[in-house]
């Protein structure tokens, strides 16, 4: 949907009140009144009308942030203080994540059951970040008796935000809280397609104690509210989660103002399975990699590669357990796989699918509606054999429950094909041969590697991509890297010989 599409929501009845922007510590409408609605995907009918930023109150919510950088206690507290804040905003969603869950099951599709983890996970990175702030440290370089030189850590300014649609309170929350933890100030752009946690958020974030200007809400959509944060002269800091190409849009909006950027983007992640792998763990993993989240996410072990010898046994066992997977309301708890966000995205993935079938793969499971589900976004668990690398469907990010499958002969091709996309975000490894696991996760283009796991994430650890997924590292105290300023300071012990200039021949002599 874009702005032009977007008819004024006002006067209607929807599950949600307005969904308003949150500037300067106060909820507001935007200046022009315009209003966008959000859809059901379970049922594509209204679900919420959210307040349709533009320049206008992005600038607002620029120079609320920036004042709040420049006036208030906040970039200069000390870390134990911004860390109790946080530690406030973890306990409140913790204490109001049934809203939370209940929001953005609606809003996304996400099954309840899943999305429980997600809502304890946003919680989680508050805390975390809680205490690793109090614990960041600069270096020190001692120059014998002369010199000890130190690093510091500082807040870089105003962080602009454009997040993505797939799982928003937890992705938005894991940058989010090492930003504010580093002393700076946010201005968040939610994705169009997912407003609900976004206000409620705000207001989280309000009853915990973070000053007035210090978070900022504008809805709106990428083409006009999204272009202008990305571009705005008061944005020192530029995150991003999403398509590649709109990535690469936002790099290039900030380049004139220097801004630092931090963009996570596409993938088309591969599962190496060899023949020594243990079946069933690495059955389990396939299924779990690709088909929970229903299949939108950046991370997905989207293309499934297996030795000759286990292919058929790995792909058939995945197959019939596809079949079997729960399809259905995201609000019930039985539910496995949920319906995917858009009319427009469902519409996309079953072309791909629809492709794949004339380019000549096999189609094992899914690749249509499931009956009884005639209303809303859902698609079967679908997997797809036989795909070579130069399909659609092995090579593009589908961002839905499609696995694609294809065997190899030995562990060069394995690796070839594992590299043979524009992609390199995530891959996993399964093998009992310990030497080859280094070997091959060493071998692959990707910034994160799993051997014989599905995706567990440890947030100590960098998060991100390399070739067109992404640009710099976040995670743990990796995130400081980017959200922190580091100055070096010089410190001279005692004297030491400076170069005396200008004295002359005659006074030169002398001090020699």
């Amino acid at each position: 949907m874009t702005s032009a599409q977007a008819a004024p929501a006002a006067g209607g009845t929807h599950a949600y009140p307005l969904q308003r922007h949150f500037i300067d510590g106060a909820f507001r409408e935007s200046q022009s009144r315009r209003t966008f609605v959000s859809l059901d995907p379970a049922t594509n009918e209204p679900l919420a009308a959210a307040a349709e930023g533009d320049a206008f109150d992005v600038d607002l919510a620029v120079g609320a942030a920036r004042r709040a950088f420049d006036t208030t206690d906040w970039p200069r507290m000390k870390a134990t203080d911004r860390a109790a804040v946080l530690r406030r905003v973890g306990a409140l969603i913790r204490e109001r994540a049934d809203e939370f869950i209940e929001r953005e099951v609606r809003d996304i599709g996400m099954p309840v059951a899943q999305m429980r983890g997600l809502a304890a996970r946003a919680a989680t990175n508050f805390e975390y970040y809680a205490g690793v702030v109090t614990e960041l440290h600069g270096r020190s370089f001692q120059v014998g008796e002369e010199f000890l030189n130190y690093t510091i850590r500082k807040p870089v300014g105003v962080a602009g935000m454009i997040m993505p649609w797939n799982a928003p309170l937890m992705l938005s929350t894991w940058r989010i809280a090492p930003a504010l933890a580093a002393g700076n100030t946010v201005v968040l752009k939610p994705a169009e397609w997912s407003p609900l946690t976004a206000t409620l958020l705000a207001e989280v974030l309000a009853d915990a104690g973070v000053p007035a200007g210090v978070f900022n809400v504008v809805h709106g959509f990428g083409e006009t509210a999204g272009a202008a944060l990305s571009s705005h002269a008061g944005v020192d800091l530029i995150c991003f989660t999403g398509e590649t190409s709109t990535g690469s849009t936002i790099i290039a909006a900030g380049a004139p103002t220097l801004k630092r950027s931090s963009v996570e983007l596409g993938g088309k992640s591969p599962v190496l399975v060899f023949e020594d792998a243990d079946p069933e763990l690495a059955v389990d993993a396939a299924l779990a990699q690709i088909f929970t989240m229903n299949g939108q996410r950046c991370t997905a072990g989207s293309r499934l590669l297996v030795h000759n010898s286990r292919y058929e046994a790995v792909v058939s066992a995945i197959a019939e357990r596809a079949k079997r997977i729960r399809v259905g309301d995201p609000g019930d708890p039985k539910t496995e796989l949920g319906p995917l966000i858009r009319a427009e995205h469902h519409e996309r993935v079953v072309q791909y699918i629809d492709s794949a079938r004339r380019q000549g793969a096999r189609v094992l499971a899914g690749g249509r509606r499931p009956d009884g589900l005639d209303r809303g976004n859902y698609l079967e668990a679908t997997v797809l054999a036989d795909a070579d690398e130069h399909m659609d469907v092995f090579r593009e990010e589908i961002f839905g429950p499609v696995l694609v499958a294809t065997p190899f002969a030995d562990e060069a091709e394995a690796i070839r094909l594992a590299n043979a996309t524009e992609y390199g975000l995530a891959a996993y490894v399964w093998t009992n041969d310990l030497t080859r696991a280094h070997r091959v996760a060493h071998a692959l283009d990707t910034g994160m590697c799993w051997i014989n796991s599905q995706n567990v994430r440890d947030l100590r650890t960098p998060f991100g991509g390399v070739k067109n997924s992404g640009i710099g590292r976040e995670g743990g105290d990796y995130a400081f890297d980017f959200y922190c300023e580091t100055e070096i300071v010089h410190v001279a012990l005692g004297t030491h010989a400076i170069p005396k200039l200008g004295l002359g021949d005659d006074d030169q002599e002398t001090s020699a």
